[in-house]
């Protein structure tokens, strides 16, 4: 199951957004452009509980943050409405970028760690599995949530009756 997120292949298959989703990636190459980070693809749409304002997430993994911002403009700030900054996500420094293409506004991190290691890609295969685990009106619900304005993991959390920190939670259902 988690080789499945590492090629995007999967989503040929998927639903229309799933789709819609791999023709712009390929169209723009961003996965190619991106290949030497190990980038994966992560979020909501990999797993079918996207919004139509849920983005396109590329996780990768970058030892240098100034080379990697260099490398994001050199190639992606052509883009509509690019942007680059570096944020501190519980101590981990990102570097991240966001543009828009015709269809998907994409947001591109970069973490000093494996992408197999960080948080994005963990929590995706937990949700996932939770999915699979609790079928179609759970899913509907999740879905129903975020479209409240409630994110991914609060959902989560709100539906599996999770106390605390609904990011940190997750990780912890992963280790039972």
């Amino acid at each position: 199951m988690t080789e499945k997120f590492r090629d995007i292949e999967y989503l040929k298959s998927g639903n229309d957004r799933q789709k819609l989703a791999f023709s712009e990636i390929k169209k723009y190459k961003i996965l190619e452009k991106l290949k030497k980070f190990n980038p994966i693809l992560t979020g909501t749409i990999p797993i079918g509980i996207d919004i139509p304002e849920s983005d396109l997430d590329i996780i990768c993994e970058c030892k240098n943050h100034s080379e990697f911002s260099n490398f994001l403009r050199e190639q992606f700030s052509d883009k509509k409405d690019f942007k680059i900054y570096s944020v501190n996500q519980e101590g981990v420094k990102s570097t991240v970028a966001e543009f828009k293409t015709e269809n998907f506004l994409f947001e591109i991190f970069g973490q000093d760690s494996p992408t197999t290691k960080q948080n994005a890609y963990l929590h995706m295969l937990i949700e996932n599995s939770i999915l699979e685990k609790n079928g179609l009106k759970f899913r509907q619900e999740i879905k129903r949530l975020k479209s409240s304005g409630i994110k991914t993991e609060p959902a989560f959390a709100k539906l599996l009756g999770l106390k605390g920190n609904p990011y940190i939670e997750l990780l912890k259902l992963a280790a039972k």
